[in-house]
């Protein structure tokens, strides 16, 4: 299989991951105007190329790792991402609690499958970390799901589809990344192959490192699933009688229709939910076998996401601006900020890249608690929201990208974070 480096040295136009807000009501809100943009060098650092088969696996299982590349002098060791203190430096490391010894696995070749025994380790986030003699590295993230639903009553799903669209790995070989992103007539991405920047998630650093360690660091369980684990649900009441909540923590851009139907029915049922980032729920994909294709916009389907979440995507700007979010509505959310010293008026955290408003989907009983105002021009406002349904459901959106990151050094943001995980994980 030829390497993501050689390939993607000739990318000439490549994904803007984000499209870039030009005034443009139209473009900023649907998401239709992209902008090339070339790999960094980053990304393109020479690694060892593996990839797990499967977004997640099951507790006491085996896992299959795939090569990529040729390599000589191959250790593998297995880790936890979340418990550890290490600092994470870039975009093209992972850092975790060691779960296997050091193991010498020899030389590789593209297309060799090295078997990884999945112990009794607790459903979360894990990475094999794979040295070659060269020094190069490579990472392979893989999600260990329970062994069965409803171990925890809280489930956290991680965003394993959207991870894979924003990979603009060459894996043909013609000098174009193999994602929408970097053709937007492309419609199919395989969900089987490395990442690039050494084989970690494209801003997993930023989008979903921060909650795995807020959530480790207080000793919160849960039950991690990733995209196809939920899709894999039965029914919705299977999903409600399993957990209390749920949290997307991420870039959950991509769901197939099973997903949006169970989460939708599961909220139905009186299940909680919480956006801890923005433009959820966005673009409908269509799996056939490893790879999904991107069909529609869901809000083109008569289903916009605002209907669920409570708000619904209205633009970015790349990161250009970011602003802290204004305190609007103690009164309906005084569980939010108890004990946070924040009042109406108040600021907090710094929000961004992507923004979320209401729209006339929004259920009628929407709360707008606080909100970045005008950030990318008029009416380009990010809403931070909270609603309850006649089930008694509790919905919480973040509205911007990067709640949890931007408050985490704030005196008042793990008391924030804790007070939406008691409200929200009680039935």
């Amino acid at each position: 299989m030829p390497t993501a480096t050689a390939h993607l040295k000739s990318l000439a136009v490549t994904a803007a991951f984000l499209c870039a807000v030009t005034g443009s009501t139209q473009a900023a809100t649907h998401g239709e105007r992209l902008e090339g943009r070339a790999p960094t060098q980053e990304e393109l650092r020479p690694s060892v190329e593996a990839a797990f088969q499967g977004e997640s696996v099951k507790q006491d299982t085996i896992a299959s790792l795939v090569l990529f590349n040729r390599v000589r002098g191959l250790t593998l060791q297995v880790f936890r991402t979340g418990p550890e203190r290490t600092p994470t430096v870039g975009y093209s490391e992972m850092q975790g609690v060691p779960v296997t010894p050091l193991e010498r696995i020899g030389n590789g070749a593209p297309g060799r499958v090295i078997h990884v025994q999945v112990g009794d380790w607790p459903s979360g986030v894990y990475f094999a970390r794979l040295t070659a003699a060269d020094g190069r590295i490579g990472f392979a993230p893989i999600v260990v799901a329970p062994s069965h639903l409803g171990e925890h009553r809280v489930a956290v799903v991680e965003p394993t589809l959207t991870w894979q669209a924003y990979n603009l790995r060459d894996d043909t070989g013609d000098g174009k990344g193999d994602s929408w992103y970097a053709n937007w007539h492309v419609h199919t991405v395989r969900l089987d192959r490395p990442f690039l920047s050494r084989g970690v998630p494209y801003h997993f650093h930023n989008y979903d490192l921060p909650f795995l360690h807020w959530l480790a660091w207080n000793g919160h369980q849960a039950d991690y699933l990733s995209d196809a684990d939920l899709d894999a649900v039965s029914d919705s009441h299977a999903l409600a009688a399993a957990y209390d909540l749920i949290i997307f923590p991420g870039h959950h851009e991509y769901v197939t229709a099973r997903e949006y139907r169970t989460v939708e029915g599961y909220r139905d049922l009186g299940g909680n939910l919480a956006f801890l980032s923005a433009n959820n729920f966005f673009w409908r994909v269509v799996r056939h076998g490893r790879t999904i294709d991107r069909t529609s916009q869901w809000r083109n389907l008569g289903r916009p996401e605002d209907a669920l979440i409570g708000t619904e995507y209205r633009g970015n700007d790349g990161g250009g601006h970011r602003a802290p979010w204004i305190v609007r509505d103690t009164a309906v959310a005084q569980w939010l900020f108890a004990g946070t010293g924040l009042t109406d008026g108040s600021t907090f955290g710094s929000g961004g890249i992507e923004i979320d408003k209401t729209n006339s989907g929004s259920p009628s009983d929407v709360h707008v608690i606080a909100e970045i105002p005008d950030l990318y021009g008029p009416g380009f406002t990010a809403q931070m929201t909270y609603y309850e349904n006649g089930a008694g459901a509790k919905v919480f959106a973040s509205g911007a990208f990067q709640l949890v990151a931007s408050v985490l050094d704030e005196p008042c943001g793990s008391q924030l974070l804790t007070n939406l995980w008691n409200k929200l994980s009680q039935p």
